[in-house]
């Protein structure tokens, strides 16, 4: 199962990045991070809209939809890592994780989403949250392959 990450903006070279690398490194999914940029919309309405349309445009076809969303469900790691499991045991060939930019999702994108996930009612940076997102995944993968990395 290829886990993707499509996101808006672009992260620069820091610890953000370097830990978003370092727990990708150890999921042995495939993972594809695909970095979107509107730039040039200063109309709030309209460049969501734009980045809705990029982020539905960069799923392929057949995977499973998660939305990163403040107003998501809140779920623990044995759940999330359940949902996974499930998905790539009924194969799903790709789950595509969806980060919208400082806005928010368009409303087209959170409609389309199989779920929408939430990492609690407080606002992360986007660039974080890349970072947050891979730590679940690469614990999930533990949870599912019993390994000791997950002591819940």
């Amino acid at each position: 199962m290829k886990v993707i990450v499509a996101a808006i903006g672009r992260v620069k070279a820091g610890p953000e990045r370097d830990l978003f690398q370092a727990y990708t490194a150890r999921i042995p999914w495939p993972v594809e991070l695909k970095e979107i940029e509107i730039k040039k919309e200063s109309d709030t309405k309209v460049r969501r809209a734009l980045e809705g349309e990029a982020l539905l445009a960069a799923i392929p076809d057949q995977a499973r939809i998660v939305a990163l969303d403040e107003r998501g469900n809140s779920e623990t790691s044995e759940d999330f890592a359940a949902r996974l499991g499930r998905w790539r045991d009924d194969g799903a060939r790709a789950v595509v994780f969806l980060i919208g930019g400082a806005d928010g999702l368009h409303e087209t994108v959170r409609k389309r989403a199989d779920t929408i996930l939430s990492f609690g009612a407080l606002t992360w940076p986007h660039m974080l949250v890349r970072a947050l997102l891979a730590e679940q995944i690469y614990r999930a993968h533990s949870i599912l392959s019993g390994h000791p990395y997950h002591r819940g």
